[in-house]
């Protein structure tokens, strides 16, 4: 029972489309032979630890599970398949990563502290590919609205939960944070305001 169970789970991990949730994945049992999350959580450790030989690892990203290229390979893996390297523009990463390291947070101060007067195409972007969404507006005039990342975002970049992002670039020579520009919808960006160069890199490679 218990390999059969396993084999499943397998099958279902490898044809998936996206990363699977501990509900997702119950549902693929029959309500006799359902097992409990303490057994489920068993049989996916036992997957992951199969996989150290392999190529593949069983990995938890954004809330679910799913078979994925180990890093090692993942290089060489995504030259084979991709006819064209998947490019984003510095400002496209550069505004991800504030919204990723300083959320929540307004079109307006993610205007101030980039030192530019619209972001706006960038956000419809990020919106699109469903790497941030709208979590809310600031309780301030005009109530702006809040940007936060998605799970979408975590499981592109391989990541389990936000904890997992490499340490903010913090500016030693600037002082300033998002919370002095909260509300301040027409601030105008000036070099004091400028990201870190090293912003838009710091951001983790993309799973396969």
């Amino acid at each position: 029972m218990f390999e059969r169970r396993k084999q499943l789970l397998e099958a279902l991990l490898l044809t998936a489309q996206e990363p699977l949730s501990m509900k997702q994945l119950m549902q693929l049992f029959e309500v006799p032979a359902c097992p409990t999350a303490r057994e489920l959580d068993e049989l996916l450790t036992q997957l992951a630890d199969e996989c150290s030989d392999r190529g593949i690892e069983l990995k938890e990203v954004g809330g679910g599970y799913r078979f994925q290229v180990k890093p090692v390979y993942s290089e060489a893996v995504r030259k084979f398949w991709a006819s064209k390297p998947l490019k984003f523009s510095r400002a496209l990463l550069e505004t991800l990563s504030l919204v990723a390291y300083r959320q929540p947070i307004t079109r307006a101060e993610i205007e101030i502290i980039r030192g530019v007067s619209d972001s706006s195409p960038l956000l419809k972007t990020l919106l699109e590919k469903e790497w941030i969404e709208v979590i809310g507006r600031r309780e301030v005039p005009g109530r702006p609205l809040l940007y936060g990342t998605t799970a979408t975002f975590l499981s592109h970049f391989n990541l389990k939960s936000l904890e997992e992002l490499p340490p903010y670039p913090e500016k030693k020579s600037s002082n300033h944070d998002t919370s002095q520009t909260s509300g301040d919808a027409g601030g105008k960006g000036s070099s004091e305001h400028s990201p870190d160069p090293q912003l838009c890199e710091i951001m983790p490679t993309p799973g396969s």
